[in-house]
């Protein structure tokens, strides 16, 4: 499959639309105008590819919505060079957009199937996360702790003590927290102890699963 000017123009609008809906850091936008989002998605769901919802994968999972990457990905306020963990690799299209704004990836999968397709998918495009690890998401990755952001990409009941811990100082977690319906939540770790905590309003993902591997 090829990347053609029809899906560079429909891009265009994805990000006429998400801008809309409140998404203003500009190198969001350009990293949602850039990557072929239709290449992330099976086959059946092309014709949909540019709309802003979110789609079924592999696995029982999805692809998130366009609008709800850009805004936790607002929310981390990425600077070049950032050292990030993502909870949830899936189709990879959210690590997509933090490698193309320069971050360091570490990226976790609990779905074998997923973790088998993306980690060989995602550097073929020449997205390049610094490590794609299975394993189960609320332990975190200690062993490359601290990190400048969590992004968590699934629903979580709770939000999971390690990764706190796993946070430098002025560090950021972005972590959808609720059962039915989640609560979009960003925890900005002030101090050993201290910890700041914003709340976006509702959004809908796939339950974060644990305890599996």
């Amino acid at each position: 499959m090829k990347d053609t000017f029809k899906h560079q123009g429909m891009r265009q609008q994805l990000v006429a639309t998400v801008k809309k809906k409140g998404i203003t850091e500009v190198k969001v936008l350009d990293a949602i105008g850039k990557i072929p989002r239709h290449l992330f998605m099976d086959s059946g769901f092309l014709d949909h590819a540019y709309q802003d919802k979110a789609f079924p994968i592999a696995a029982d999972q999805t692809i998130s919505q366009p609008y709800t990457v850009a805004f936790q990905t607002e929310l981390l306020k990425l600077q070049p060079c950032h050292k990030i963990l993502e909870i949830g690799t899936g189709s990879g299209y959210q690590t997509a957009v933090l490698c193309l704004l320069g971050a360091q990836v570490y990226s976790i999968e609990r779905q074998h199937e997923l973790y088998k397709k993306t980690s060989k998918f995602l550097p073929k495009l020449g997205y390049r996360a610094k490590k794609f690890i299975f394993g189960d998401g609320y332990i975190g990755l200690k062993d490359e702790a601290p990190f400048d952001g969590i992004i968590v990409t699934a629903g979580a009941p709770f939000v999971p003590k390690p990764l706190l811990g796993q946070l430098k100082i002025g560090g950021r977690l972005v972590i959808p927290v609720g059962d039915d319906v989640q609560i979009m939540t960003l925890i900005i770790r002030k101090g050993p102890k201290e910890f700041e905590q914003h709340e976006f309003g509702e959004f809908r993902f796939v339950p974060l699963l644990e305890d599996k591997n």
